[in-house]
């Protein structure tokens, strides 16, 4: 007879398990809470960190702006033209290459240090990968993207 009260849980186990099993809205939504309380909490610092600087700073009187404030305090005199000109796009041009030929950096730094490591296989695949970075070079050399007027 002692084993009736055991048989009496597991029956009642039973039950809740088909209950939750059902798909009651609230057991499933409540797997999100952690989520929901994650997401409130960055919302809270995020906007904190943007609005305070600001409410700090009108608070302190740094937002007074007069006529020294808004002069031109890069180059010393005013722009010759207006500052939303367009830009040539061959400045567009050596920004990209610019960057295709800095990452190339970036991935010959680890490959010099794990050299002895990847043996001729690795050495092999990164002159083709240099291979490929001068052929594109000379293309773009050819076609005048690094040419400036």
């Amino acid at each position: 007879m002692p084993l009736a009260p055991c048989f009496a849980y597991a029956a009642g186990l039973k039950r809740a398990h088909n209950l939750f099993a059902q798909g009651n809205p609230l057991v499933d939504l409540a797997q999100y809470l952690p989520i929901l309380i994650f997401l409130g909490i960055a919302l809270l610092l995020s906007g904190t960190f943007v609005f305070l600087p600001m409410l700090v700073g009108r608070l302190t009187g740094a937002h007074q702006p007069d006529p020294a404030k808004l002069s031109e305090y890069e180059c010393g005199f005013p722009a010759f033209e207006e500052p939303r000109s367009q830009f040539d796009v061959r400045f567009y041009l050596v920004a990209i290459l610019f960057i295709i030929f800095d990452l190339e950096a970036a991935f010959l730094f680890p490959w010099a240090v794990s050299l002895d490591q990847i043996g001729w296989a690795g050495w092999a695949t990164m002159m083709i990968f240099i291979a490929e970075l001068v052929l594109g070079l000379v293309y773009a050399w050819k076609k005048g993207a690094l040419d400036w007027e």
